[in-house]
């Protein structure tokens, strides 16, 4: 009975820890597009994206335009420094939108991954995903 219930123990322990999200200490995803968890806006299917390579160098693109940045990313910290935000050829909506999650990047300080999920942390916290095709 006692070799049962160990038994019957540790396969309930290894069914929980399969379904456990992965731990916090996965690697950041260098050099992967990472999809801003949102719907796309009215009348458009972009979604912005980050991408950002191992030496720190970052690529944005908003709900309007797309620009290039400056990241440092170590043990859970991370920083983003926009370069300069082109002249954006869209409507006043997309414009404010893309406004405010640069803002919301420039301002984020940590990051944790969880599987295919990337979160920023800040005070604008910001949900991104990797492309799963």
């Amino acid at each position: 009975m006692p070799r049962r219930r160990f038994a019957c123990s540790l396969a309930v322990l290894v069914a929980v820890a399969a379904l456990c999200p992965a731990s916090a200490s996965e690697s950041f995803p260098f050099g992967s597009e990472l999809m801003l968890d949102a719907a796309p806006m009215r009348g458009s299917k972009r979604i912005p994206m980050l991408e950002i390579e191992e030496n720190g160098a970052a690529s944005i693109d908003l709900w309007c335009t797309s620009l290039r940045a400056q990241a440092t990313v170590a043990d859970a910290t991370i920083a983003i420094v926009p370069g300069d935000m082109p002249q954006a050829q869209c409507e006043p909506e997309r414009q404010a939108r893309d406004a405010d999650l640069l803002a919301a990047l420039t301002q984020v300080t940590g990051w944790r991954r969880s599987g295919e999920v990337v979160e920023l942390s800040g005070p604008t916290p910001l949900r991104f995903r990797l492309p799963t095709n």
